[in-house]
């Protein structure tokens, strides 16, 4: 029997993972990409008897690749907090799902575990810009402020690594980083004795400096609208800058249009944090879009679509 593992390559998606792993223990297949790298499961060389856990990525992005591995006799146990479409009803799959705003799949994964892990969730949760959710989860580890910073800083890094559009553009690939994560069941632990917090702190902090120029493309009371260019430190920056954004200024929506050197835009885009609803409808409406309500993104937003995604944004919110 084989065990796989399928995770998306965000903060959400490492730190849930980590947490099942913590608590249960056991060698697997390591398959995820990048953040927007979804369509995971089609990769899954799975049989009869075979195990598969998915975190993180969308069962609407996956339902047919899904369908054949259940088909085949493969258990499949899924989280997730994005829009599922319809669940399949098979004994073979257990599905965790749930689309609330503020709940993302390591507080799913903790609801799981009874909190076994919770410090982990909470990392998980401040790196989906769930700020409010994350510190109500840490409440009961009474961490004191600086812990509870270094823990949303953690966060914040590792969905920051998972932005880009090929590997290449990250500091470390998932997979590697979760090697890193594996060992410490304290993520204070994680910071103090592993390299790799300072590599992506400098790195994040250096691509940000580069955003401080950055003006809106287009700009109402209610809306923010940002090009970014087609350069690896734009691409990394694209998630947290959005969540940035969105954080300091909570009535206002936000979108950023990174262009591809191959032409089109990767979209990011932020519901407005005062009603966290209505990214994921926006995206859905163009082809390769998807997400959550409060957070959502399109693959690629081909050039001919820019005045049409422009005019979408600012009826939706």
């Amino acid at each position: 029997m084989a065990n796989f593992d399928v995770f998306n390559g965000d903060a959400d998606g490492l730190c849930a993972l980590q947490q099942l792993r913590l608590a249960e223990p056991m060698e697997t297949t390591l398959i995820t990409g990048v953040k927007r790298d979804i369509a995971l499961l089609g990769r899954v060389e799975a049989g009869h008897g075979d195990r598969v856990t998915v975190l993180d990525i969308s069962l609407e992005n996956n339902r047919e690749a899904l369908q054949a591995l259940l088909d085949q006799g493969v258990r499949v146990r899924y989280f997730d907090h994005h829009f599922p479409g319809e669940i399949p009803s098979h004994p073979g799959l257990e599905a965790h799902i749930d689309t609330q705003p503020d709940k993302g799949t390591s507080l799913l994964v903790d609801d799981f575990l009874a909190g076994r892990h919770r410090a982990w969730a909470v990392v998980g949760t401040f790196g989906d810009n769930f700020d409010q959710a994350a510190e109500r989860a840490a409440a009961p580890l009474g961490l004191g402020e600086d812990d509870l910073t270094l823990l949303q800083e953690l966060g914040i890094y590792l969905n920051y690594n998972g932005y880009g559009s090929t590997l290449d553009d990250l500091w470390f690939p998932p997979a590697v980083l979760f090697r890193r994560l594996h060992p410490y069941a304290d993520p204070l632990e994680f910071i103090a004795a592993d390299e790799a917090f300072r590599i992506l702190k400098e790195g994040y902090h250096s691509d940000m400096a580069r955003c401080a120029a950055l003006r809106p493309e287009r700009e109402t009371p209610g809306h923010g609208l940002y090009l970014l260019p087609a350069e690896p430190w734009a691409r990394r920056v694209g998630g947290v800058l959005a969540n940035r954004l969105a954080q300091s200024a909570p009535e206002r929506a936000h979108a950023l249009l990174t262009r591809k050197p191959e032409g089109g835009f990767v979209v990011s885009v932020r519901a407005p944090l005062a009603q966290p609803t209505g990214a994921e409808v926006l995206c859905r409406g163009f082809p390769t879009g998807g997400g959550r309500r409060a957070a959502a993104g399109i693959n690629h937003l081909p050039e001919s679509a820019f005045d049409a995604f422009v005019g979408a944004f600012l009826a939706a919110f």
